[in-house]
C-alpha cells in the first residue's frame, strides 16, 4: 500500500523529473493563503467560550442562566441542554455546507484565491453583525454569514496549498491550513479568558475580534498569486508557467508544467465534475476522500470538546475562570500536536499517523467514560484530583487528534482527487464535513445529557471503525506527485476492481 513506484500511463514517470527550492515567494503565498485556517479556528474556540459567559446567556438565554445559577454547587450533564443555544453553533456549520457548492463555481472558474477574497468578506461582515447583536436572529443571521465564509475558506485554502507545494513537502505545507486553525482555537480561548471579566459587553468583543483574521486573511488574497494549477484550468499557460518558476525557484518545470496540462486537458473534456464523482473509476475518491475521510474526522468526537470545553469544564465542577483555563490548555496541546505532524507526516506517512493515533484516541475516549461513570453523577462535584486526570486525558486526546484526523483529515482529501473533479470533490468535502460538524454541534449537549458517558463509549466505537477504515481501504500517498495520486488505485488490492482498464468500462 505504499505510494512508491509511481508510472504513468506511458510508461515512465515524470515525477523524477521535477525541481524545486524553497523561494521567500513561495513561503509568503502558503503562509499568507493559509490564512484561511485562522477564521476556522477562531470561530471553534470563541463559540463554546461565550456561550458559556454569564453576561451572554443573561442577554440572550435567561433560563440557561438561571438554571445555570440554581445548581451553581452541583455539576449536572444536563445544565447547559438547550436546541436554541447550540443552533448559536451549528447554524455557522449549515451555512458552510450550503456554501460551499457556489464556491466550487467559483475556484474552479475564478480560481483558488477568488474564493479565498469571498469568504474573508463573508466572514468580515458576520462578525461585525454578532459583534453588534441585539437579539437572537441577529446572532444566527451573523453565523451565517460566518458560515459562508468559512465555505468559500476551507473549499478553496486546502486546493491552494497542496497545489502550489512540491510533492516532497506536500504533507507538511498543507498542514499550514491546520496549523493557523490550532492557532486561531488558541487566541480564541485566550480572548475569551480575558474579557470574560469585562462586563458586561466582554463577549461582543470576543465575537468582534473575528473581523481580525479575515481582514488579514482579506488584505492577502488581494496580493497572492493563483495556483499554475487553476490558471492551466482557465487556460492562462504563460502566467502559468511563469508562477510555477517562481514558485519551485527554477526555470527547470517542464515535467511538472507538462502534467498540469495533461491533467488539465483531462479535466475540460468533463463538463459536469460533480456528475463524474459518481463514475465507476472516482469510486476510491468518493468514498475515501469525498465521504469517510470528513465524516470519521468529526465522529472523533474532537469538535465536540473544542466547541464546548468551556462549557464541558463547566458541568464538570470547574468555575468559569478555570474552564477557560483548562479549554486554553487544550487548544494550546492542539498547536503543539499540528507541528509535530507537520514535521514527521512526510516521513512516516498519512497511514502511520491515522493508525498510531487512533489506538491512542480509543484509550483516551474509554478512561474518560469510565472515569465519569465511576466518580461523576448528578449533584456530585468531581475531586480535584480526577478533574486534573480528566485534563491530562483530554489533552492526550487533542494530542493524537491534532497530529493525526485533525491536518489529515484536510490534508488527504485535497490529495486524493483528479483535476477535472478537484474543486467539485473538495466541495463535497467541506459540505459532508460541515454536515457532521453541525450534528455534532447541535446534538452534543442534548446526547451528554441523554447518554451521559456513555457519549465517550459511543464515540470509541466509532474510532475503532474509522481506523480500521483507514488500515483496509487507504494507500500511503506521502511524496506522491499531486497529478500521479490517481495511479496509486491501480496497484490497491480492493480498489484495483474499479480503477483497472476494463471492456465496456464507458459504460459506468
Amino acid at each position: 500500500m505504499a505510494g512508491g513506484g509511481i508510472v504513468d500511463s506511458n510508461g515512465g514517470a515524470r515525477a523524477h523529473l521535477y525541481e524545486y527550492t524553497i523561494t521567500p515567494y513561495f513561503i509568503f503565498a502558503c503562509i499568507v493563503g493559509s490564512m484561511g485556517g485562522s477564521l476556522f479556528g477562531y470561530d471553534l474556540g470563541v463559540s463554546g467560550g461565550v456561550t458559556s459567559m454569564d453576561d451572554f446567556l443573561k442577554e440572550f438565554f435567561p433560563k440557561i442562566y438561571r438554571r445555570k445559577q440554581e445548581k451553581l454547587h452541583e455539576t449536572d450533564y444536563c445544565r447547559y441542554d438547550n436546541q436554541i443555544l447550540t443552533l448559536f453553533t451549528s447554524s455557522l456549520y449549515l451555512a458552510a455546507l450550503v456554501s460551499t457548492f457556489g464556491a466550487s463555481h467559483v475556484t474552479r472558474n475564478k480560481g483558488r484565491r477568488a474564493s479565498i477574497i469571498c469568504g474573508s468578506i463573508s466572514f468580515f461582515a458576520g462578525a461585525i453583525m454578532n459583534a453588534g447583536a441585539q437579539n437572537i436572529a441577529m446572532l444566527i443571521i451573523g453565523r451565517i454569514l460566518l458560515g459562508f465564509g468559512i465555505g468559500f475558506g476551507n473549499q478553496a485554502v486546502p486546493l491552494y496549498l497542496s497545489e502550489m507545494a512540491p510533492a516532497k513537502i506536500r504533507g507538511a505545507i498543507n498542514q499550514l491550513f491546520q496549523l493557523t486553525t490550532c492557532l486561531g482555537i488558541l487566541v480564541a480561548n485566550f480572548v475569551n479568558y480575558g474579557v470574560e471579566k469585562i462586563h458586561p459587553w466582554g463577549w461582543r468583543l470576543s465575537l468582534g475580534l473575528a473581523a481580525v483574521p479575515a481582514l488579514f486573511m482579506f488584505v492577502g488574497g488581494l496580493l497572492l498569486p493563483e495556483t499554475p494549477n487553476s490558471l492551466v484550468e482557465q487556460g492562462r499557460y504563460d502566467e502559468a508557467r511563469k508562477i510555477l518558476e517562481k514558485v519551485r525557484g527554477t526555470p527547470k518545470v517542464d515535467a511538472e508544467f507538462q502534467d498540469l496540462i495533461d491533467a488539465s486537458n483531462a479535466a475540460k473534456a468533463i463538463k459536469h465534475p460533480f456528475r463524474n464523482l459518481l463514475q465507476r473509476k472516482n469510486r476510491p475518491q468518493l468514498v475515501l476522500g469525498a465521504i469517510g475521510i470528513p465524516a470519521f474526522q468529526q465522529l472523533t468526537g474532537m469538535n465536540s470538546i473544542l466547541f464546548y470545553a468551556p462549557v464541558f469544564f463547566q458541568s464538570l465542577g470547574f468555575g468559569s475562570g478555570a474552564s477557560l483555563y483548562s479549554a486554553a490548555i487544550t487548544s494550546a496541546t492542539l498547536v503543539v500536536a499540528t507541528l509535530i505532524s507537520m514535521a514527521f507526516v512526510d516521513k512516516f506517512g498519512r497511514r502511520a499517523f491515522f493508525l498510531e493515533a487512533g489506538c491512542e484516541l480509543f484509550i483516551c475516549s474509554v478512561a474518560i467514560a469510565i472515569t465519569l461513570a465511576l466518580r461523576f453523577g448528578e449533584g456530585k462535584m468531581l475531586p480535584k484530583g480526577i478533574g486534573i486526570f480528566l485534563v491530562v486525558v483530554i489533552c492526550v486526546f487533542v494530542l493524537a487528534y491534532g497530529r493525526s484526523w485533525g491536518p489529515l483529515g484536510w490534508l488527504v482529501p485535497s490529495e486524493l482527487f483528479p483535476l477535472e473533479t478537484r474543486s467539485a470533490g473538495q466541495s463535497i468535502v467541506v459540505c459532508v464535513n460541515m454536515l457532521f460538524t453541525a450534528l455534532i454541534a447541535q446534538c452534543f449537549l442534548a446526547a451528554l445529557c441523554h447518554l451521559k458517558y456513555g457519549i465517550f463509549l459511543l464515540f470509541a466505537g466509532l474510532i475503532f471503525i474509522m481506523s480500521c477504515f483507514i488500515f483496509f481501504l487507504l494507500p500511503e500517498t506521502k511524496q506522491v506527485p499531486i497529478e500521479e495520486i490517481h495511479l496509486l488505485w491501480q496497484n490497491h488490492w480492493f480498489w484495483k476492481r474499479y480503477t483497472k482498464p476494463e471492456k465496456n468500462m464507458d459504460n459506468y
